[in-house]
């Protein structure tokens, strides 16, 4: 008896060749002003577009772009990051930002650079990075 039903449903299985698939439009924001954060550390080099209330737009980072090693750490990479990130971002109707640069990178500046000339107005330019007052406990005396 168990024949029957297992062929039953086999046969059961092509009637959905009529059926379409459909794809939801990637939807576009509209967004006049954004945030960018630069995270310049020195390694690599992070650029996030955003809203105003945190809402991420486009990101780009030295290592997505394919650099590797030494070269993600450098001022060409930000720049290229920054100028790819503000590409995406203009798509979503960006045309004016604020900066937060965060890191002791040598990004910094080139990626904050790279927005300018990619057609995005930079208002503000503000520094993030955290700064220990008194930081953590340091560690104990090295005993040799």
């Amino acid at each position: 008896m168990a024949k029957p039903a297992a062929a039953a449903a086999g046969a059961a299985a092509p009637d959905k060749k009529g059926k379409k698939k459909t794809f939801k439009k990637k939807e576009r924001k509209h967004v006049p002003h954004g945030l960018v954060h630069v995270q310049a550390s020195f390694n690599n080099t992070i650029v996030t577009i955003s809203d105003t209330s945190g809402n991420v737009l486009a990101w780009k980072s030295s290592g997505s772009l394919g650099f590797r090693g030494s070269r993600k750490g450098t001022p060409f990479a930000a720049q290229q990051a920054a100028s790819n990130a503000a590409s995406m971002a203009r798509d979503h109707g960006v045309r004016t930002v604020d900066v937060r640069v965060s890191g002791p990178g040598s990004g910094r500046e080139s990626a904050v650079r790279a927005l300018a000339s990619a057609g995005i107005e930079v208002r503000s330019i503000k520094d993030t990075t955290p700064i220990p007052h008194n930081g953590c406990r340091p560690p104990k005396r090295r005993r040799v």
